[in-house]
């Protein structure tokens, strides 16, 4: 192993994980108002939709197919086994990858061309537009030119990755991987080092507790008869006058 190579698969992944952990938990603690999207939906929305739907769902899909083959490798290959489970599994993961492509595109597109937005715009936002459109490029290459990435990953790269985890860092099956390969990995261990400076880190602050949180009273009139009690902020059931 090179030492270019132990810098980028052994040490480098250190310093990425330790930016992260580091930068986001001071910009939270010390910037915490700054810890947004810059939501430019106010700004302009129509052609916004066509990029942030696509981008959205298709990122949270491709990082969640990611988790599983690190998480549960076995899983993945013993799913990968029957030809039928693995073409649709390779079939939706480009498929979303595809819409990551695409919803990306159309907002770094929006982003240049609106001239509102462009006021809200730094240049750090078109960095990492810009550099997650390379990461997803790479990805849908090594899809179309390496085939059963799904099971290759859960063979070769968790392994890897759990090696890393347990401070052991075993890279002889990730340097003989192609250079495509290479690069796709480092991409993602510099968007980590990258993300505190950038508007991603708002993704650590989503607010998931609205999908368990009971109803919130919002009077839509005012009537005293009907109304429930003011002092009331929230109820277990779904408001019927408003």
């Amino acid at each position: 192993m090179g030492s270019l190579d132990y810098f980028l698969f052994v040490a480098f992944p250190y310093i990425a994980i330790a930016v992260f952990l580091v930068g986001t938990i001071y910009r939270y603690n010390q910037k915490g108002y700054k810890v947004t999207s810059l939501s430019a939906q106010f700004l302009e929305n129509r052609r916004g939709f066509w990029g942030t739907v696509p981008f959205h769902w298709g990122i949270l899909m491709v990082a969640l197919g990611h988790l599983v083959a690190f998480l549960f490798p076995k899983l993945v290959l013993s799913w990968n086994s029957d030809p039928a489970r693995l073409i649709m599994h390779e079939g939706l993961g480009f498929t979303f990858a595809v819409a990551v492509f695409v919803g990306l595109a159309a907002l770094i597109i929006r982003r240049l061309t609106n001239e509102r937005l462009q006021q809200v715009t730094t240049r750090m936002d078109l960095f990492i537009e810009f550099f997650l459109l390379l990461q997803v490029v790479l990805g849908c290459w090594i899809a179309l030119g390496y085939r059963w990435g799904s099971s290759w990953f859960a063979a070769d790269l968790s392994p890897y990755l759990w090696s890393l985890v347990k401070l052991n860092p075993q890279t002889d099956a990730v340097i003989a991987m192609p250079l495509v390969i290479k690069s796709h990995i480092v991409c993602a261990f510099s968007i980590l080092f990258v993300f505190p400076f950038t508007r991603l880190v708002h993704l650590l602050v989503a607010p998931l507790h609205y999908i368990m949180r009971p109803y919130q009273v919002v009077i839509w009139y005012w009537d005293r008869k009907k109304i429930r009690d003011a002092g009331t902020p929230w109820s277990e059931a779904r408001p019927r006058n408003n």
